[in-house]
């Protein structure tokens, strides 16, 4: 009987380990965890595009890339969408781009 509480108890306990560095992993993953090393926030990088594109901004969001965290701004100026990169440093244009069609977050479900 104390054999069984004490292996349950271990299973419990690796269980448990095991889903803390799952979580711990899952949040390096996730863009938001770039947020406190952004030097812009996220007003200002709307803006910064907004200018840049001559429109309204529908969409913003960190995204964090190879070269660093930059703002993902989709601008729509009359029936054009601009999709715009944003340096989260410097808040300088990094790339612009005419979205022919919506393929901005292929992993939502709802766009």
């Amino acid at each position: 009987m104390i054999r069984k509480i004490t292996l349950s108890l271990v299973a419990l306990s690796l269980a448990s380990a095991a889903a803390i560095g799952y979580a711990a992993n899952r949040q390096q993953d996730n863009d938001a965890s770039a947020l406190p090393t952004a030097k812009i926030t996220l007003s200002q990088a709307i803006a910064n595009a907004e200018q840049h594109a001559a429109g309204h901004a529908t969409r913003a969001e960190l995204e964090q890339t190879k070269a660093g965290p930059a703002y993902d701004v989709e601008i729509v100026n009359g029936k054009d969408v601009v999709d715009v990169r944003i340096h989260a440093d410097s808040g300088a244009v990094i790339a612009s781009a005419r979205d022919t069609r919506d393929e901005d977050d292929k992993h939502d479900t709802v766009d």
